[in-house]
């Protein structure tokens, strides 16, 4: 008798088998049929859920976003954070876990998946700013920052932060890295209205994605 199971359940199964496959087998390797039958489903199921592999692959990397997500929410959340330290904090935690690096990455960096890459950062940006904006209000609230677009601003850095240091655009020597790092820290300082230099003891937390 063939199992029924709910909807969100199976487009997890289905989920959880590609992005395990996709790390032992490789995404190239890997097919739509050696999905199907790891879940043991038949190609109409799969299509009821998934249009391609590269659409299982966008779920699984928006996975990945949805606990971004989750990180930035308790960054905000906690009360032993400074407003500056909350900003950058939700910045840096913004990283694929490292088998999910090493694997999905360089199929995302791929010239032919360049709109998926897009499409990656440009939601990235769009779920994430609202919390960095309330980051943003709270240091105004609390005469830390100075700045009349809290929106804007957090918007302009989470771009610059996903795309200056993505190793698919720029391969930085280390000198140069550590150069844009301060360029960063002080352009967050600039933006939001922070006394200069009252970020500067954050560039020991920041991390490269490599």
């Amino acid at each position: 008798m063939r199992t029924v199971k709910e909807p969100e359940i199976r487009k997890r199964e289905i989920l959880d088998t590609a992005e395990k496959l996709f790390f032992t087998k490789g995404y190239e390797e890997t097919t739509i049929n050696d999905i199907l039958e790891a879940v043991k489903i038949a190609k109409g199921t799969f299509y009821y859920y998934f249009k391609s592999k590269e659409d299982v692959l966008d779920g699984i990397v928006k996975r990945q976003i949805d606990a971004g997500l989750e990180k930035a929410q308790a960054i905000a959340a906690d009360p032993q954070l400074g407003a500056e330290e909350k900003l950058l904090s939700v910045i840096m935690a913004q990283k694929l876990k490292k088998p999910a690096k090493k694997k999905i990455l360089p199929i995302i960096h791929k010239p032919a998946n360049a709109l998926l890459h897009q499409k990656i950062i440009s939601e990235y940006v769009l779920r994430l700013s609202p919390i960095l904006t309330d980051i943003v209000q709270e240091g105004i609230a609390k005469k830390d920052f100075n700045t009349p677009y809290p929106k804007e601003i957090t918007e302009i850095l989470l771009t610059a932060g996903l795309v200056i240091f993505d190793t698919a655009y720029f391969r930085w020597t280390q000198e140069e890295q550590m150069r844009r790092i301060s360029a960063f820290i002080y352009t967050m300082e600039r933006l939001t209205g922070a006394k200069s230099g009252s970020m500067a003891q954050l560039s020991g937390m920041f991390t490269i994605n490599h």
